[in-house]
């Protein structure tokens, strides 16, 4: 019986098929569950006009069905034939916010996340997922190299 929940934040490159494959030898040991969070950025612009907003609409649909369809669903195949209980979700807005707010909404006790490869100026004065989530994770959050 599964006791716990991994969830792991997956963007589906080949650095998160590192931390998935982490996070999947650490829920085999423990009995674990893995729960997939794929975050798609999706800022709200109160300007936009009807026509917009309507054809705006149609292409976070096409984006959900593909993220579904090309991350999402190979990754929780890849779990489930490891032998290990799966789920995945799809959200808009902010990385680090959305996942630890799934990380509390499922009881997660622990949260896998890749290392970023940038060395950008911008993700050294803005931060980076990896390091947003060491700071307000509601679990321990394990970064993957």
């Amino acid at each position: 019986m599964t006791t716990e929940t991994y969830v792991v934040a997956y963007e589906g490159d080949d650095d998160d098929s590192k931390t998935l494959d982490y996070a999947m030898a650490s829920a085999k040991k423990a009995g674990a569950k893995i729960y997939l969070v794929h975050i798609l950025e999706w800022s709200p612009y109160s300007f936009l006009t009807p026509t917009e907003i309507e054809e705006r609409t149609m292409r976070r649909k096409e984006e959900l069905a593909r993220a579904k369809e090309v991350i999402i669903d190979p990754a929780l195949a890849k779990v489930t034939a490891a032998g290990l209980e799966a789920e995945g979700v799809i959200k808009y807005g902010s990385v680090v916010e959305l996942v630890a707010e799934t990380a509390t909404s499922v009881g997660a006790s622990m949260i896998f996340v890749g290392r970023s490869g940038s060395n950008s100026i911008s993700s050294r004065v803005f931060g980076s997922v990896p390091l947003g989530l060491a700071q307000i994770a509601p679990v321990p959050t394990v970064i993957v190299p």
